[in-house]
């Protein structure tokens, strides 16, 4: 048996603000999966946001003893800068330690879940 990847599950602590996030950052579709919110590409890759609770945002660069992020996603750009720019008037925040040259940024979305714009 082979198996495919069904979609991305993303904790959070407010589903449709981190739906509203990637698909305006993306220009992916939004959708409902599983009775979630969700925002799906053209080529059907879906992330699905859950709300949980208690859900307590990863701390980066990591911190013994903090919350670890368990993953991030590097998004390829075409306009490194313009991207960034994008991401923060959505709400995206650059984080303060960065260390990929010129090469990608990483910010938090407004969950707190690091990710990253590389460029093409």
């Amino acid at each position: 048996m082979e198996a495919i990847l069904g979609n991305v599950m993303v904790d959070c602590g407010d589903e449709t603000e981190l739906q509203n996030f990637y698909a305006e950052l993306l220009g992916w579709e939004k959708c409902a999966l599983f009775g979630r919110p969700a925002v799906r590409s053209s080529g059907v890759v879906v992330f699905l946001f859950i709300e949980e609770e208690d859900y307590a945002p990863p701390v980066w660069p990591e911190e013994k003893g903090k919350q670890q992020k368990q993953m991030h996603f590097d998004f390829q750009v075409e306009d490194l800068p313009e991207a960034v720019k994008k991401a923060e008037a959505l709400g995206a925040v650059k984080a303060a330690a960065q260390f990929g040259g010129g090469q990608f940024v990483t910010l938090f979305n407004p969950p707190g879940h690091p990710f990253c714009l590389c460029r093409k």
